[in-house]
Formats: C-alpha cells, sequence, structure tokens
C-alpha cells in the first residue's frame, strides 16, 4: 500500500477527529511511533476497497519562531511533498482566518491534488457558512462533520477516485523490504546481489515512486526485493522516528513479508534502527538482522561477533529469536547466506501446522506447567487452531480468556519457539471463550 492522503490545516480544526473516525475502530499501525512532534499518528485505511495511508500532521502555524512551531511547519511542508492527495482541513466556526490564507497560498504552489475540507458543518445555517471558503479559490469544497460522520462518505468517494491504481506485484513470491541508516550498506549489498547477469533482473514498478521493486532469479532462488530510502540522521530528536522516515517505512514495510534490517558494524544498533524492528514486529512481518562492514571492525577476537550479538538481542528484547549475520557486502562476505536466512524466515512465518499435531503439543506444554489459577478457579486451555493469517497466529480457547496473563503468554511463545522452527517469525496468540 503506496498510496499517502495527509490532512493539513492550522490548529484545532478538527484534524484529529476526522482521522480517527477515518480509521474506526482500528489501531492506528504505528500508533506509539511518533514523528518529531506530538500528536503525530499514521494509520491504514480503506474505501470502496481501495487503501490508503492515512497522515495525521501537526498544526500549521505560519512564521512563528518557535522551535515546535517551525518543527511543526517542516512535516507539513513534507506531507505535501509525500502524499497522493491532500486534505486541506478549515472550520466554518471561525471562517477564513490569516492562517487559512497562508497555507491555501503554499498548497496553490503544489501540482499534487487539495481537497478543501470544512468540518464542524453539522446543521443547515452552518452549510450556508461554508460558501466563505470558496474565496481561498480551490476547485472542489467539501462540507462535513468530524463528529457525526455526515460528509464523509462524499470526501472519501473523490478520494479514491484521485489515487493512483496500484500495480499488482507478484504476491506469490518472497518480499524482502530492505531498511536501515544511511551508509549502512543497504544500496550495495542490494546491488551487490543483482549486479551479476543483469537479464535476469526485472524492473517491476512500485506503488510508490521512491519504492522500487526488483525480481531476482539466480541459483534456484526467486524473490522480489524492496529497495528503500535510508533513514536520515535525526538532529534534535532524542527518541522518535523522523517523520519522512516513518512514512516510508511503513509503506515498505506493508508491502513485505521480510524486513532485512541492515546496521552498520562499527555503530551498532541506533535508535532509528530500534524503531524500524518496532515497526516489523507491529505489523507482523519476519526479520532479519544484517551487520554489515565486518571487514572494518578492528582487533576481532573469539567472542567479538557473540559479544556483538548479545548487545543487539539485549537492545531489541524481549523479541530476540531473530537471525543476525555479519557480512561485508564490499568483500561479498556471506551475502548468498543473509539471503539464505531471510528466505528461511519467510518459510517460518509462512509455518502451518496440524490441528491434531497442534492441539496435542498444546495439551503436552499446558500439563507441564498450567496456567495459574484465577481467584480459587483453575483455568483450562481446551482447544486450539492456528488462525489463517500470513504469519504464525493461534486461537486458544479456554474457560477464563481475560485471565491469562503475559508471564504465561510467553511461556507459550518460548515453547512453540523451542519445538517448531519460527526462528525470524512472529507467533501471535489469541484467547477466547470456550
Amino acid at each position: 500500500m503506496g498510496n499517502i492522503v495527509a490532512i493539513v490545516g492550522r490548529p484545532n480544526v478538527g484534524k484529529s477527529t476526522f482521522f480517527n473516525r477515518m480509521l474506526g475502530m482500528r489501531k492506528a499501525i504505528v500508533d506509539d511511533v511518533s514523528g518529531v512532534t506530538r500528536d503525530r499518528q499514521y494509520g491504514s485505511s480503506e474505501w470502496n476497497g481501495q487503501k490508503f495511508m492515512l497522515v495525521d500532521t501537526g498544526g500549521f502555524i505560519g512564521d512563528s519562531e518557535d522551535d515546535f512551531a517551525a518543527a511543526i511547519r517542516t512535516q507539513v511542508h513534507t506531507a505535501i511533498e509525500e502524499a497522493q492527495v491532500i486534505l486541506f482541513m478549515v472550520d466554518v466556526n471561525t471562517g477564513v482566518t490569516d492562517l487559512d490564507e497562508h497555507l491555501a497560498e503554499i498548497l496553490h504552489r503544489t501540482k499534487k491534488k487539495v481537497l478543501l475540507v470544512v468540518n464542524k458543518v453539522d446543521n443547515s445555517a452552518r452549510h450556508l457558512d461554508a460558501h466563505e471558503f470558496w474565496s481561498l479559490g480551490f476547485d472542489q469544497m467539501f462540507p462535513l462533520s468530524s463528529n457525526s460522520g455526515s460528509g464523509t462518505g462524499d470526501l472519501l468517494d473523490e478520494v479514491v477516485k484521485l489515487l493512483p491504481t496500484e500495480e499488482l506485484i507478484e504476491d506469490d513470491l518472497p518480499k524482502f523490504v530492505i531498511v536501515g541508516r544511511p551508509n549502512a550498506g543497504k544500496s550495495s549489498f542490494t546491488n551487490a546481489l543483482l549486479e551479476e547477469e543483469r537479464s535476469i533482473v526485472t524492473e517491476i514498478a512500485g506503488t510508490t515512486r521512491d519504492s522500487i521493486h526488483a525480481k531476482y532469479s539466480k541459483f534456484d532462488k526467486e524473490f522480489l526485493l524492496i529497495d528503500t530510502a535510508g533513514l536520515r540522521k535525526k538532529k534534535n530528536v532524542s527518541e522518535d522516528l523522523e517523520f519522512y522516515s516513518v512514512m516510508r517505512a511503513v509503506r515498505s514495510l506493508e508491502n513485505a513479508d521480510v524486513c532485512i534490517l541492515m546496521l552498520d558494524a562499527t555503530k551498532g544498533i541506533e535508535g532509528q534502527d530500534l524503531n524500524i524492528f518496532r515497526l516489523a514486529i507491529k505489523n507482523n512481518k519476519g526479520v532479519v538482522i544484517l551487520v554489515n562492514k565486518w571487514d572494518l571492525v578492528q582487533n576481532k577476537e573469539t567472542n567479538t561477533a557473540k559479544d556483538l550479538e548479545d548487545k543487539i538481542k539485549e537492545r531489541i528484547a524481549p523479541f530476540t529469536d531473530v537471525p543476525i549475520v555479519f557480512i561485508s557486502v564490499l568483500e561479498k562476505q556471506r551475502i548468498y547466506k543473509a539471503i539464505d536466512v531471510a528466505l528461511e524466515v519467510y518459510e517460518n512465518r509462512s509455518t502451518r501446522i496440524s490441528t491434531s499435531k497442534l492441539n496435542e503439543f498444546v495439551q503436552e506444554i499446558v500439563a507441564a506447567h498450567p496456567p495459574p489459577p484465577h481467584r480459587g478457579h483453575f483455568i483450562s486451555i481446551k482447544y486450539a487452531t492456528q488462525i489463517h493469517t500470513p504469519y504464525p497466529a493461534f486461537a486458544m480457547f479456554c474457560n477464563y480468556p481475560k485471565h491469562i496473563k503475559e508471564p504465561y503468554k510467553n511461556y507459550l511463545e518460548n515453547r512453540f519457539r523451542e519445538h517448531f522452527n519460527l526462528t525470524g517469525s512472529p507467533v501471535v496468540f489469541f484467547f477466547r471463550q470456550k
């Protein structure tokens, strides 16, 4: 899913209310991964079968010298650059303001399609008031109420008309997205894999202008490589992913089966890497970590790789069942092993377990270590089945599903990982009433 619809406007016009209504009961994909300012959210939405990513930007504050306002302006400009459709939201209660006019001037300079959204129009009188906003000079205006939802259907009908039709890629092939900081060796790794016998590599247009899908077909292996831009180095942000990088990462991750996270051996794992790792886990993707530039590490000893691997696993805990491969793209050391490992993770993520084997195993591990009782009531897991998802997910039917605690879920996951080959793959449990 590569289409982006950005909501822009000054503060308090109802952008976030509209955003939340569009997502309905669905949780935003990266709701706990924020950009460089607060109140930043990204989420998947769908209308009439067309999927798109909705981006809620911060309130635009003109030429204020405040650092916070400047950061928001930067992000609004970035959203305008990246989006296929821009929703310019204004407030019918306040009428046209200087900030509305300022932002309208900026939007008129873009070649992107802009839809003027007049919010808080919830009665006939306000419908008449909304006509004032034609003065902003846009071709289309949509009066609506984010609170009640009235008028949103007409807007979304127009949005999906304007979104480019996404080109279908070969869904039967494994899709690997390569992510990492600039200069970690991501592009070099891609080129090293594809440079020989270029005729066997087919360029497939991606769903966005900055995502390229390259088909790899050598040595009896076939898969799609999704190349992404590097995560730009943050200057004033200590914890969160940069806005631009989040949008690219989410778009690419949604199209992938396995996330190949490229690290620089001389720098280790940093904040941007951890955020992308968490995005992959949140989206239930397989994960492989490649530690590149291993040839540049000085004074290597017997345990150097093991020590670095332990440090990485400490940072990515609690999900540490992830393959870590030390490579050198420059010297082409273990780059093909890295692909073999990614294909193994893809197979692990596709694992299907028969119901009979699954229940036999579940009864065995539950008998060995039953769930802790709840207020004197014994919790009994009676039956299990695998859910039809692209990743291993299991429904566990029991008498008190709400009282299965996190430590016991961790116990089940650990036993599953020990018994079945699920390295690098997410494992998800749903407890249901029997």
